[in-house]
């Protein structure tokens, strides 16, 4: 029975055949009428209506389009009179939307047209999310689904579990027995599509469930995989696909609960990626199911038999599909387009399978089963073969570069002869592979291997074909980038010539990317490349002169990027009278650029930076042009849309710049372009700070208020708020330069930056920018200088510092936890996630740690009753099993010892047996920040410490006794031990009862050249012995010497104390007799040029 007139439901009808109208004009004023009309005044009667049109609809047309807009204005938010949202079913008066909802689930059970019951479907689904999302009950319909899933009618039982798939809150606080009964149905119905949907349903179910909850349902993992072999049999290729998403959800959740059946699940994928009368997409599925195994449990794939084999055959087997009727590559020669989109080709998905398995597997795994295979493949006949084996070495260098950089001389003499191959798209993946082994064995490669790598890619710039033109001198660019300045020198003339014809070809694409090499060439060669200034900036400033035309557009953006690469490595005294001609021509170019989606503007805002860098204050007269167009996108807004239907979804995801994110129910569309460009524009007016420093001021308001403080909370888009951090302390300081600290203006303008950084601090969801926000917090604060927080400012810091702590030991806790549930054996690593999330808390506490030592620095004992909150917290750090949190405890309590003087006493019951403790943990940055502790505590902590001292000596000189002592990891240790016995020695003498033996013992802890804070120390007290005429340094005044000698060429010393300890060793040579010549000459020539220039 209706529950509305007749005259409701016929302006209903009129108006849902309007909304589907093909005349946009009749469809626009029907979508305002459905607005203003229905959902703002009148939803509840509009969804009723709806859904008795659902009902009683004779039309399947019209009823599948109420469902859809039934489903779609449901979902819409609605302004409630208490001011809050909530969406609109939910709003409606209670009993009326029990009506509607019943009324919704009858037709579900009456339709009889399927593509109409699907669309019902989607209805009752979101209806459904709307209660589990608000915690409330449905109870009706968990029964009517149970039903349907056990209906004679096949489309009944399949729309059942397509309901649970897409809102599993309804089934999973069901009895176990029920939903295992009920899936276990679904698994073995008699037909496909049901079989499927109750697939898609366990694996969405599964995910939904807490991991706790997940074990009991391992037992289905048989049913589960018994439904694909028939679909594999029956040839239906969009099943299987549909069938192997399922598998992979699953996979990514829980993929040890296929252990039982890994064997016989390897074997079934391998026989569905050969088998090519299957569609390309089930077949990249089935590897795409393998790889993920990889993904989340490499110890499982690692441990099968044949999985490695089985899988590298089937990848490179897979990267040979290329190239399809093109044999001789004449196609692929003529196509320009370099970036074809080619994501869903079987040989892209097979070098994309070889780079997991690298980076997961590792090359202790996948080296020896590919090397097994690449050396065949290399001497086919077939240029698919080696194509495929250049490939596979680009794909696979990144993950195995530990065991490969050892090997790069055989790989090498695999691939260079590549280059001089009869085919092109071999000569081009020769070049491929270089190019990516050169950033990825970036350094050893530059230094150990130019001699064959610049000679073999240079001949190939005079391909006959462009694209392996374009890709030899795009290759350079990876080489040229991590190449240092001697190392290129040599190749300058030959790789120029080159390249300088390349400018000189027919096709814009290898102009622009000769252009883009010589730019790195610049950028690596710095003043080499002055050289051929002459040459090449005529020929940029000539394109950049010539007519604005749409196709030259990219040509001249790289020209750009060229000239100010150039002008950066050769300088501005090179430049001349060029460094104005080409700021007046970026400026004329600045103003020709009208169309949005010109790439000169973007290039340009880089190019404006690079020559801000290189005039330094000569660039101020050219800002108030720079400056508007830079603003302006700074202070873009975000570009939100949600996107109701599917048409809408589909038409953003065909356009480039957008991210898609579900968000209850919904898509919401964010133009990530938009936010790349914002991010841009920051960066450049934190170099525009940085360089201007004084002269920015004039910005620096604006740029703070409008850009800089809103950046911080900008939630769209981490990269903007990272780079917003960056620009805050930038902004700080300009304005310092200028006004001078005091100064009202800078006041005025740090009151108001304090405050938004302490929000912020509090406010900041993500762990890794959390941590970028303490940076920023910090250095703002060493900016402002002392006592620049109130009390309050700091108790507020603490709040904030207290909750990330507790969030921190939250997280600690649930990965903890997580690995018992997980039950991880022996040797088993931890996921590349759980590894990335422990990196991220560690440099967020780092940064933490660092915030509490600036605060320390500049607010000294002022700090402590906020501090002493988080006392606790650090005490535990200090007792903890963990290195890294030992080291957080031991810093802090060095930052008490340093700033606090001797007000650090009231906590030595806190202090004292950690340092003790320190000086002997096996993690040496604890023995560091211990021994640290120890020196300032003799330095600055006062005399009550002095009774410590004597047992502390004991324990520094252990500190250097360690093994490998002077090693890379132990070394700073050492010297921070050897810098404290000297800071005791000095400040608090009278507390050793032996101090000459301590001296003579102490000079074997020398020299000190690494650590640049503790050297001065060291020599300081070194140079007070030699002016005291000690007979400890008196009596080995040549080996004393040495040890000076050592410092001044490792350059640990600067400014007074390296004139102090100069004049020092000059007075023990003429103590002790000695000549400085003869004495040098027991030193290598580079030190003796080195030292010789202190006594000059």
């Amino acid at each position: 029975m209706s529950m509305l007139p007749e005259n409701v439901h016929s302006e209903l009808a009129q108006l849902l055949d309007a909304l589907q109208s093909s005349d946009n004009s009749v469809r626009s004023q029907a979508e305002e009428h459905l607005q203003n009309n229905w959902v703002s005044s009148r939803p509840e009667m509009l969804l009723m209506g709806l859904v008795e049109q659902i009902q009683g609809s004779n039309d399947p047309m019209t009823r599948s389009f109420a469902a859809v807009i039934f489903r779609r204005m449901a979902s819409k938010n609605r302004k409630l009179p208490n001011g809050e949202s909530t969406e609109t079913f939910l709003s409606l008066p209670q009993e009326q939307g029990f009506v509607i909802r019943q009324k919704l689930i009858e037709a579900l059970g009456t339709e009889a047209t399927n593509t109409v019951r699907n669309k019902i479907g989607d209805a009752v689904a979101e209806i459904a999310r709307q209660y589990s999302d608000g915690k409330e009950q449905w109870p009706e319909v968990l029964g009517v689904l149970s039903t349907l899933s056990i209906s004679p009618q096949v489309g009944q039982r399949e729309i059942a579990y397509r309901i649970f798939s897409t809102t599993p809150g309804i089934i999973e606080k069901q009895h176990e027995d029920t939903v295992l009964s009920a899936f276990t149905r679904g698994f073995k119905d008699d037909d496909v599509p049901v079989r499927l949907a109750a697939m898609e349903a366990f694996a969405s179910f599964f995910r939904s469930i807490p991991k706790r909850s997940q074990q009991k349902y391992y037992l289905l993992i048989p049913d589960v995989l018994n439904i694909l072999p028939p679909i594999k049999e029956s040839g239906e290729s969009e099943e299987l696909t549909r069938a192997l998403i399922s598998l992979i959800e699953l996979a990514e959740v829980a993929p040890k609960m296929f252990k039982p059946t890994f064997r016989n699940l390897v074997a079934f994928s391998v026989s569905v990626i050969q088998d090519k009368e299957l569609g390309d997409q089930a077949r990249q599925n089935a590897l795409e199911l393998m790889a993920t195994f990889a993904d989340y449990a490499p110890a499982m794939c690692k441990k099968d038999s044949t999985y490695t084999n089985d899988m590298i055959t089937q990848c490179l087997s897979l990267m040979t599909d290329i190239g399809v009727d093109d044999d001789d590559a004449s196609e692929w020669i003529a196509n320009e387009d370099l970036e074809p989109d080619e994501s869903d080709l079987n040989h892209v998905a097979g070098e994309q399978c070889m780079d997991r398995l690298a980076n997961k597997l590792g090359g202790q795994t996948i080296l020896a089963p590919t090397f097994s295979w690449l050396p065949r493949m290399m001497n086919s006949d077939a240029w698919r073969d080696r194509h495929a084996a250049l490939m596979a070495i680009s794909a696979i260098s990144e993950g195995c570069r530990d065991l490969m950089e050892g090997e790069l001389n055989q790989v090498l003499e695999l691939v260079v002869p590549a280059l001089r191959d009869p085919h092109p798209r071999v000569r081009w993946a020769g070049c491929n592979a270089l190019g990516q082994m050169s950033t990825d064995f970036a350094g050893t490669m530059q230094t150990k291997f130019h001699s064959v790598v610049v000679p073999a890619i240079i001949p190939v710039l005079d391909s006959p074909e462009a694209r392996v033109q374009a890709h030899a001198a795009a290759a350079l660019v990876n080489f040229c980038e991590e190449a240092e300045k001697d190392i290129l020198e040599p190749y300058l003339d030959d790789l120029l010539t080159h390249l300088f014809q390349l400018l000189q070809s027919s096709h814009r694409f290898v102009q622009e990317q000769a252009l883009s090499t010589i730019a790195t060439i610049a950028d690596s060669a710095e003043a080499a490349f002055s050289k051929y200034y002459d040459t090449l900036m005529p020929l940029l400033f000539t394109v950049l002169q010539t007519e604005n035309t749409k196709e030259l557009r990219l040509l001249r953006a790289k020209a750009m990027e060229c000239a100010t690469l150039i002008a950066l490595a050769v300088g501005k005294a090179r430049l001349g009278n060029d460094a104005m001609t080409l700021v007046q021509l970026l400026a004329t170019i600045q103003q020709s650029i009208t169309d949005a989606d010109d790439p000169q503007a973007q290039y340009l805002m880089h190019c404006w930076g690079r020559m801000c860098r290189v005039l330094g204050q000569d660039f101020m007269p050219f800002l108030p042009s720079v400056m508007p167009p830079l603003i302006q996108l700074a202070s873009a807004k975000a570009d939100i849309q949600l996107l109701d239907d599917e048409d809408e979804i589909d038409q953003v995801q065909q356009e480039e710049g957008w991210e898609l994110v579900p968000l209850k129910g919904k898509i919401i569309g964010i133009k990530t372009s938009t936010l790349d460009d914002k991010h841009m524009a920051i960066e450049l007016l934190v170099v525009y700070a940085q360089v201007l420093e004084g002269s920015f001021a004039p910005y620096v308001a604006e740029v703070m208020e409008k850009i800089a403080l809103p950046g911080l909370a900008f939630f769209f888009h981490d990269p903007v708020r990272v780079v917003s951090a960056k620009c805050v302390p930038q902004l700080l300081n300009s304005y310092k330069k200028h006004f001078g600290n005091p100064s009202n203006e800078l006041q005025a303008l740090w009151n108001v930056t304090i405050e938004k950084l302490l929000e912020v601090l509090s406010a900041e969801p993500a762990v890794d920018t959390l941590a970028e926000m303490y940076q920023c917090f910090y250095e703002s604060v060493e900016a402002m200088g002392k006592n620049c927080l109130t009390a309050q400012h700091m108790e507020t810091f603490i709040d904030s510092a207290h909750s990330a702590l507790e969030d921190y030991k939250d997280r600690v806790a649930a990965r903890a936890e997580e690995r018992a549930e997980a039950n991880q054996e022996e040797g088993e690593e931890e996921s590349e996630d759980t590894l990335f999330a422990i990196e991220d808390d560690q440099t967020l506490l780092s940064d933490m740690n660092k915030a509490y030592h600036c605060i320390f620095k500049n607010h000294g004992v002022a700090f402590l009753p906020a501090w002493e909150r988080l006392h606790a917290t650090y005490e535990a750090f200090l007792k903890s099993p963990d290195p890294t949190q030992r080291q957080w405890g031991l810093c802090i309590m060095d930052d008490v010892l340093e700033f606090c003087g001797e007000r650090s006493w009231q906590y030595q019951a806190a202090i004292v047996e950690p340092l003790v403790a320190g000086c002997r943990d096996q993690a040496p940055a604890n023995r560091q920040a211990a021994a640290y502790g120890i020196g300032v505590a003799a330095h600055k902590g006062g005399p009550q410490w002095a009774q410590f001292f004597a047992p502390a000596i004991e324990l520094l000189f252990q500190v250097t006794q360690f093994p490998n002592a002077r090693g890379d990891d132990d070394v700073y240790a050492t010297e921070n031990a050897c810098a404290a016995i000297a800071k005791i020695l000095h400040f608090n003498a009278s507390a050793i009862p032996n101090v000459q033996q301590v001296i003579v013992q102490w000079v074997e802890t020398l020299p000190v050249v690494n650590d640049e804070e503790a050297a001065p120390y060291a020599y300081a007290y070194l140079a007070q012995l030699i002016e005291q005429q000690n007979p400890a340094v008196l009596s080995q005044a040549g080996k004393i010497f040495m040890l000076i000698a050592q410092a001044l060429e490792a350059e640990t010393l600067q400014g007074q104390m390296s004139a102090r300890i100069v004049a020092a060793a000059k007075m023990l040579l003429a103590s002790a007799a000695l000549d400085l010549t003869q004495v040098l000459q027991q030193l290598p020539p580079e030190t003796q040029q080195a030292v010789r220039a202190y006594f000059a």
